[in-house]
Formats: structure tokens, sequence, C-alpha cells
């Protein structure tokens, strides 16, 4: 039911701004959509590249919830490729199921286990530490040392460049252990891509929203001055926004190296994938060795269900950002909220300016949780416009 009639300025399509235009334009306002990017879906995006595989650009976006109103929200947008999100671990010059669980286990000890076995080990292994204050606490009191130093320290330290232990416990502790043989990486009761892609998804939104319109490559200074609005909604970098007043806000960006095989470049490999088709065995594959440079390897095609001869490996490399790069992750450390924490109080004080999403809240959040957030905001905004 539309109640009222003013101008939404949202800088960034991605979830957090096209879903809040969706809600906005339908209660009767206008929106202007815009981003810095040639396409819309923000780091969400999906395309088919040269050799026809559907690949995920800016990284694996692992769909996930237990919110059955996101769920169904989003369900009037896409139909669903239900997938159990599997990852292995490549280290010591094997593949290990991972996150740790039983069948990891019986790698480690070399020979079959109980789940009441691996809880004698773990009880005999992990350390004393009744509150984790870092993700290196975190990890040792739940397994001990020998699978937090096979499995986290390594990665953590190329990801984030910093000790686990100078890293909030969330970080690593976001990670299941379990002494079963569930091998999934993620626990939500829903699991499952968009069956036509992201894109696709914030595409059908965008069409359902009246009076709205996008405008790509459009940096966000730009789009202020250019669109009169009432109120505008920022979804990017808040330290940018206030132009890094007082400095930029630590991030962490990345770099990928894509590679491409034929079904006949796969042959030699089915050693090693045990599946037709692919060049890996399983969509993501960690590497938490200190020797490697690259923290993963994923092959999105496990996910999506594409059915194609040729598939696509992506190689993703942690880099240190600088204003030119992609912030991708906020550091989960306590010098960086901090740092954060001086900019949220200007933020307040914006009342004409709603910040929404993963970088304008400078917190890591899933695509359900940006949603959600999106959605609040647009009521609260719906309310107090009408």
């Amino acid at each position: 039911m539309k109640v009222g009639s003013s101008r939404f300025l949202i800088v960034g399509a991605g979830f957090s701004g096209l879903v809040a235009a969706h809600r906005l334009s339908h209660a009767g306002h206008h929106c202007v959509v815009v981003d810095k990017r040639p396409h819309l879906a923000g780091n969400a995006h999906d395309s088919h590249d040269k050799a026809g595989v559907l690949i995920h650009n800016y990284g694996p976006h692992y769909f996930r919830t237990n919110s059955q109103r996101i769920l169904d929200y989003l369900s009037a947008f896409t139909g669903w490729h239900p997938v159990d999100y599997t990852i292995q671990s490549f280290t010591e010059g094997k593949f290990w199921p991972f996150p740790i669980n039983l069948n990891t286990f019986e790698e480690l000890i070399g020979k079959p286990a109980t789940t009441e076995d691996f809880e004698r080990y773990l009880a005999a292994n992990r350390l004393d530490i009744p509150d984790p204050k870092n993700s290196e606490e975190v990890i040792l009191s739940q397994v001990g040392p020998r699978l937090y130093e096979l499995f986290f320290e390594g990665y953590t330290l190329k990801q984030w460049k910093r000790h686990p232990r100078d890293l909030d416990p969330s970080v690593c502790g976001r990670i299941p252990i379990r002494t079963n043989r569930d091998d999934r990486y993620l626990s939500e009761t829903f699991q499952a891509l968009p069956d036509k892609g992201y894109t696709h998804l914030l595409e059908n939104i965008l069409a359902d929203s009246p009076n709205t319109t996008l405008h790509l490559n459009t940096d966000f200074h730009e789009a202020r001055e250019k669109f009169p609005h009432d109120h505008l909604i920022f979804t990017g970098a808040i330290d940018e926004y206030f132009g890094r007043k007082y400095g930029p806000l630590p991030y962490r960006s990345l770099r990928f190296e894509h590679e491409s095989f034929t079904a006949a470049e796969l042959v030699p490999r089915e050693s090693i994938s045990k599946k037709t088709g692919f060049w890996q065995p399983a969509m993501q594959v960690n590497y938490p060795g200190k020797d490697v440079p690259f923290t993963r390897i994923v092959e999105i095609k496990h996910a999506t269900g594409q059915k194609i001869g040729a598939t696509t490996i992506v190689r993703e490399f942690p880099d240190d950002w600088n204003v030119s790069k992609e912030p991708y992750y906020p550091i989960p450390a306590p010098d960086a909220a901090a740092a954060y924490q001086k900019y949220a109080t200007l933020a307040a004080a914006e009342t004409n300016t709603t910040f929404i999403g993963r970088l304008a809240t400078y917190r890591y959040y899933n695509m359900d949780q940006v949603t959600g957030m999106a959605l609040v905001a647009a009521e609260k905004l719906i309310k107090r416009f009408a």
C-alpha cells in the first residue's frame, strides 16, 4: 500500500541497496540507486566466464539462513538449488575433511574411530581457557594445539595478516567443530544458491521496484550532487562517506586468479577429483600452509550444479588494502573496532542518512543478515516518511 512519495538516493546496488529500494518503492517512494561498478549485485555479482562457467566474480557467496522471513522474501524473486556446502583442507601433502569432524580425526590418527574416541582426544588435548579472548584461544580451548596449527594458524595469518591472538574470537570461532561425521561447512537450516544466480535474483528485485532507477558507473559524490533527495541510504565504506576524516579504516582486500579447463584437460586429474567434470574434490579447498601464497581454491561449479564439460577454478590471494582497491573485509580486531567507533559517532548524528550493510556498519554480515537489515531499515523509513 502506498503511503508516501519522498525521494531516496541509495548508494550501492547490492543486497542492501536493492532490497531497501524495493520496499520503499512499494510504499510509494521514488528511489534512485547508484553504483560505481558497471553492474548490479555488488560483491555477490556472478556471470558466465569465457569458458561458459557461471562464476562468483568477487569470491564465493554461500547463501544460508535460519530465517523463514528472509527466505520467504527472497523466494519471491528466485528459485533455489539446494547445496550442502562441503570443503576440504590441503595440508601436509593430503586433503583433509574440514571443518574438523570425526572423519578429520580418523585422518589424523590413521585408523577408524568413534565419536567417543574423538571426544576423549579433545578432552585430553584442548586447553583450559574458560573465557577465550581471541581467535587463538577459542580454537585451542576447543581442539588443542595440533589441530589449531594444522588448520587455523597459517590460514588466519595469510587471510588477515594478523596472528589469531590479535583477532576477535568470532573470526575462527564461527567455524564449527563436530565430533560426528557431519562435514558440511555451515550449520544453518536452509542452504542453497539462487538457481539462476545472484545477479538474476537482484535483477528481479529491481524489476519489481516501481519508480526506481539504477545508474551504474556513478560515483557517490557525483550522485549526491546530481540527484535531489530527501534521504540518503549509504551502503559503502563508512570512512569513505566521511572523507576519511579520522584516517582510513583497516580492511583486507583480495586478488583472484582464474583458470579454466576443458573436459579433456580434466581427465588426467580424475584420480584427484573422483568426479567427472571437476578439477578438485570439493567446492572449496583451503590451503593453510604458510608456504602457499593463496588461502583457497574455489571451484564453484560443485555448488551451482551447472551441467557443462568445462570448469573454472579461482585461486584467492589475500591482499593489503589501500584506497585504490576494493575493501572486502573489515578487520575484526579491537583496534579496528575503536577506529570505527569514531565514524559510528559521526554516523549517529547524520539524521538524513541511513547506513546499512557490511562496509557501512564495519561488521562482517552474511547475505541473509544484510537482507534483514535492509528490510528493517526500510520499514523504519516508511513510517518516518509516511
